[in-house]
């Protein structure tokens, strides 16, 4: 299985509007290589904007620039975007619900040798608090592709993050995508894992596994957090009685979260989280962080065996 930076995908997506004669324009703080808005600033070098280190800047320029009928993508450091820019992207942005793309790179843990300053946990709890905010985490290179053209067609603010490193390549050209739609990966009778990120390919290598075992796991690529699909939620936990989510991202906050209060609303189950338990990282090789801190195949599996039990 082929192993592809989701970034590459946001660049493809980004040069593929461009040349459709989209009403685009690139915003970048100085990083186009790392988020390949580079791509953009080559060929259409009219559509893209270097702000340097100034994402506050960037987000109210991106706010002009949607006030003037054009579509902006902010692409930077997901830690910077999301954090340093928050004030602007919820009074500037949201409060007004200006059509600009928020794109956050580098996200999560695996971002690896940079430390904890660089490594972003906390976007997305920090982006679907805010109202009119769509929030999407896509699985890989194909699935970011398509969620970049998709919010481009969307209307209001959307952020998407994306890690650095390269992953598994688990959807192709003919998976479908639609943004609130849950997309099902695997059928499964006993319990259900949601994952978004890079943890879809790292649930599917759980569920295979535990099938030797005799333990059927459906698994769903919960890209979009807000909206919540929650129609496939409710069914999943009625038909199976138990679930459990995985994200590359802080427990509190997150994905699992807005899945814990739908239920806890509306069809309280047995519930376990695959995700960061409330500390920052630290430098290290991308693997050896998400293993350390339990972001991999076996803290699925784990997690799948105490749902289970706790369901019995």
């Amino acid at each position: 299985m082929s192993k592809v930076p989701m970034r590459d995908g946001y660049g493809k997506a980004l040069l593929s509007l461009c040349e459709k004669g989209e009403n685009i324009m690139v915003l970048d703080a100085d990083v186009a290589k790392s988020t390949r808005t580079v791509w953009v600033r080559d060929q259409y070098p009219e559509r893209f904007l270097d702000m340097g280190i100034s994402e506050q800047d960037m987000v109210g320029t991106a706010a002009g620039l949607a006030l003037s009928g054009m579509t902006p993508f902010v692409s930077t450091y997901c830690v910077f975007l999301a954090g340093r820019a928050w004030d602007q992207i919820r009074t500037t942005v949201c409060y007004n619900n200006l059509n600009v793309k928020l794109a956050g790179a580098h996200a999560g843990i695996s971002v690896g040798p940079d430390g904890a300053t660089h490594q972003s946990l906390e976007d997305v709890a920090l982006m679907r608090v805010l109202p009119n905010m769509t929030v999407i985490v896509p699985c890989d290179a194909e699935e970011t592709r398509k969620a970049t053209l998709a919010i481009a067609k969307k209307q209001g603010p959307c952020f998407i993050r994306f890690g650095r490193e390269a992953v598994p390549v688990v959807t192709d050209e003919e998976t479908p995508f639609e943004i609130g739609k849950a997309r099902l990966c695997r059928e499964g009778g006993d319990v259900t894992v949601f994952a978004n990120g890079a943890m879809v390919y790292e649930a599917m290598q759980a569920a295979e596994a535990l099938a030797r075992e005799n333990i059927s796991v459906r698994v769903y690529d919960l890209h979009t957090v807000k909206p919540l699909d929650e129609e496939a939620i409710l069914a999943a936990v009625k038909e199976t009685g138990c679930i459990v989510t995985a994200e590359e991202h802080q427990v509190n906050g997150g994905m699992g979260s807005a899945v814990a209060e739908f239920l806890a609303k509306n069809c309280p189950a047995p519930m376990e989280m695959v995700a960061v338990q409330d500390s920052f990282g630290e430098s290290g090789q991308p693997q050896e962080l998400m293993d350390k801190y339990g972001l991999n195949q076996k803290a699925i599996e784990e997690k799948i065996k105490a749902v289970l039990a706790r369901k019995a």
